[in-house]
């Protein structure tokens, strides 16, 4: 849910506009790192993956709504998602779990949606993919490595070509002509890709870097997900640039003539600074602001870290347009510092700032 406006008055004539706090999904993002470095505590792949699993357990455990993981390839980062996705579901019952985001460059549509489907099926439905052209990797066009060629050298057209083609999968429509001698029986007429989970098709997000990316995302009648940077910068703050990504979003959606409520989500690193060991890891960041800087040949501005005691934090986050016009919050955790202490963020987030914010 989002936050919405309404009037106070006797219901006949309204006066003064009120903003009205109602509640947001909140989760966590964690990119997945991990280095042999002595003040790491996530020294190895094995590491990061079994220490996401817990921190998604604990994160449900303190009432956290999401688990998302960014997938990066050829990096001492998480890579491929669907085993963790498909863990984490078999070990928790409430919380969702997601992407922010998938490179679509790299992926077989069709390998993709069997493995999309088997792990939203372990986790009872609760799988949220967020997918997108990707970000700068750490080789040059990793994806041909993987055996994909962009037409006319144009890898954001291929990444959009694979994911027309997964949306169309997740429909569960019959697309294959069935052997006339199987070896197991076929069921009447085209074939369809298997396992299917009905209900996935609206649950993927595309990580939206620009508002003419944002319009196009809702066209395709996908959910918007926005991170901490746009490959964009008009010279107004992040925040209000980003809520402006999200009405042209909702505009288009609306236009489009979808029937669903699409959703929206915005990244942040938000700290709350409760103890000694916050101030010794973050208590600088209070100081943070916007960034501009070059991404890719062009201009690209990057969102400031929220970090600050409880009353200063909720200050902050208040005057933060872009949180007040998304539907769900996915916070940044700093995985390398283990899972009791991204733990006690989530929770210091959950139990102190949300309640005071109208999240909760």
């Amino acid at each position: 849910m989002r936050t919405i406006l309404a009037h106070a008055g006797d219901g006949k004539f309204p006066t003064t506009p009120v903003v009205v706090a109602v509640m947001k999904n909140i989760g966590f993002l964690n990119f997945g790192h991990w280095s042999a470095a002595p003040q790491s505590q996530v020294q190895t792949a094995s590491d990061a993956l079994l220490q996401s699993i817990d921190l998604a357990v604990a994160a449900e455990e303190v009432g956290a709504d999401g688990a998302y993981f960014r997938v990066h390839h050829f990096a001492q980062q998480l890579a491929s998602p669907f085993p963790l996705l498909a863990a984490i579901g078999a070990k928790t019952s409430r919380i969702e779990i997601g992407t922010g985001v998938i490179d679509m460059r790299y992926e077989n549509p069709l390998y993709m949606t069997e493995d999309a489907g088997a792990a939203d099926l372990i986790a009872g439905g609760r799988l949220q993919l967020g997918i997108s052209r990707g970000s700068p990797e750490q080789v040059i066009d990793g994806f041909r490595y993987f055996g994909y060629e962009p037409p006319e050298g144009d890898h954001a057209e291929m990444a959009r070509q694979h994911t027309a083609i997964f949306l169309q999968q997740l429909e569960g429509k019959g697309f294959a002509q069935p052997n006339p001698r199987p070896m197991f029986p076929n069921p009447p007429g085209l074939l369809r890709l298997e396992p299917h989970s009905p209900g996935l098709r609206d649950r993927i997000w595309w990580g939206a870097g620009s508002r003419a990316t944002a319009v196009w995302t809702a066209e395709q009648g996908m959910n918007l997900m926005s991170s901490t940077l746009l490959t964009e910068d008009t010279g107004v703050p992040f925040h209000q640039l980003q809520a402006e990504q999200i009405q042209m979003f909702r505009d288009a959606w609306t236009a489009a003539g979808h029937q669903r409520e699409p959703r929206v989500s915005v990244s942040r690193s938000i700290f709350p600074i409760v103890s000694s060991m916050d101030r010794a890891y973050f208590g600088d960041e209070s100081r943070s602001q916007d960034q501009v800087g070059n991404l890719e040949g062009g201009r690209a501005r990057f969102g400031k870290t929220y970090a600050g005691e409880i009353d200063q934090l909720v200050k902050d986050l208040a005057e933060d347009e872009a949180i007040a016009a998304a539907d769900t919050v996915l916070i940044a955790v700093p995985n390398q510092l283990g899972v009791d202490y991204n733990t006690q963020i989530i929770e210091n987030i959950v139990r102190y700032v949300a309640p005071e914010l109208g999240w909760r």
